[in-house]
């Protein structure tokens, strides 16, 4: 069990971030900490796709000229990696335009908190 622990620390890792991320998204009522938790939310995915893809004693899937004989298992699947950089490139712009929301959130309200901008949106409603 022990062996299975240590041997699996990346997973941990990745779980614990998962779960501070959620924390953050579900917990906070600051707007901008939800924010930095999705973000954490999905720095943690992608690198939960990248641990899962990544082979020991692997090499890049290029082949060499005369080679005739392929060891497929001694090759890395570049997949899940290229997907994983346009996961980044996505989290990057929903990180921004987020931010820009909020940015023009608090010029209309001066407030970043939930409880207060539900209030006020309330109160404008009425």
């Amino acid at each position: 069990m022990i062996d299975f622990i240590i041997g699996h620390y990346s997973y941990w890792f990745i779980a614990a971030l998962l779960l501070i991320g959620l924390y953050g998204m579900v917990i906070k009522k600051n707007l901008v900490k939800k924010v930095i938790g999705m973000s954490i939310f999905q720095v943690s995915i992608i690198l939960f796709f990248v641990a899962s893809a990544s082979k020991w004693n692997a090499t890049v899937p290029i082949l060499e000229k005369g080679s005739h004989s392929v060891d497929i298992a001694s090759y890395i699947n570049p997949l899940p990696h290229t997907l994983m950089l346009t996961a980044i490139v996505v989290g990057v712009a929903t990180s921004g335009v987020a931010f820009a929301l909020i940015i023009r959130i608090f010029r209309s309200y001066r407030t970043l908190e939930e409880t207060t901008l539900m209030k006020n949106l309330n109160d404008d409603a009425e």
